[in-house]
Parts: structure tokens; sequence; C-alpha cells
């Protein structure tokens, strides 16, 4: 598996991806994500701010992850010390026909190169309430649940948090 910054050349591979996961996620009662989020100019802000990465298996895209340091505000609802910077990783897919294979935690530990490259020592992740695969596999990356959270801009729904502190 190849992990490396998108290009713009990703970004069809990438919402196709999006466009698999999304019915899943929601069939599975996760809202977390809708037709209109995220979006390809979303991803390719990230892109230009050198921050989304993808997974490769034989040549093409089957996961991604924006490793970002941006905090929303109500991460100040978290168990964690809101004012330290993190890397956070946001809008992370895989594809469907490779989950389970590893594909989530290669792209958690490049968020983990990231932050040691920047000298950050914490990792934070939000996912929603109804994610029962994020909130399996987080703990057991080594991330502890740092509490339970509201989003403005995802009203109605509500999001866990976990940190994952690194020496």
């Amino acid at each position: 598996m190849l992990i490396r910054l998108a290009t713009t050349a990703d970004l069809p591979a990438i919402m196709a991806l999006v466009r698999q996961v999304v019915p899943l996620m929601q069939a599975a009662g996760n809202f977390q994500w809708e037709g209109d989020y995220p979006n390809e100019a979303v991803f390719q802000q990230d892109i230009e701010r050198r921050q989304l990465w993808v997974a490769e298996l034989a040549e093409a895209v089957v996961g991604v992850a924006a490793l970002t340091q941006d905090q929303d505000p109500e991460y100040a609802q978290a168990d964690w010390d809101a004012t330290e910077m993190a890397v956070v990783t946001h809008r992370l897919a895989v594809a469907p026909a490779v989950q389970g294979r590893g594909v989530a935690a290669a792209l958690l530990q490049q968020a983990e190169t990231v932050a040691q490259e920047k000298g950050l020592k914490s990792l934070r992740v939000d996912t929603n309430s109804e994610n029962t695969a994020t909130q399996r596999l987080f703990p057991k990356l080594g991330y502890r649940f740092a509490g339970e959270i509201t989003l403005a801009f995802r009203s109605g729904l509500r999001f866990f948090c976990y940190e994952k502190r690194l020496p």
C-alpha cells in the first residue's frame, strides 16, 4: 500500500470513493456525510494546502484522509486541551471493497508521521456517534475516548472525540 499526498488528478477517484461510501454510511444510520459534503471543492482546498493524503492499492485510490491542524471551536467541549496544536484527521474514507484491510490504519499512521514532522504530540479525530466501525478502530490504534460533542454545522448529530498522545 502506498500512502501519498493527493493531487488534483486524484479528485475523480476521490469523489468516486465518496459516492461509494456515503450511501453505506447512511444505510447504517450515520448521516455525518451527505450529498453536498464532503465535496470536490473541500478536497481541492485540502490538496492546495498539502493536507490531503490518499492510500493506493494496485495504483487505485482506495482511501483518503485530510490531516490538518483544523480544530472546530466545539472541540473545547472534549476532554483534552483545546488550545494545544494537534494533527486532526478529517474526511477519512476507505473504499468498501477494501475495508478491514488496514487502509484506515495506514492513513492514521500517516497522521502520526505528520505530527512528528511538525513536532506535535497530539492526534485527534471525531466521528459520528453512529459510526461503530471507527469507534472500534480508534481505540485499537491507541486513541482514547475524549468525550462527546455537537457541531454547529451538523445540527442534530452527536460526535465522539478520540485523542492519541505521542511520546
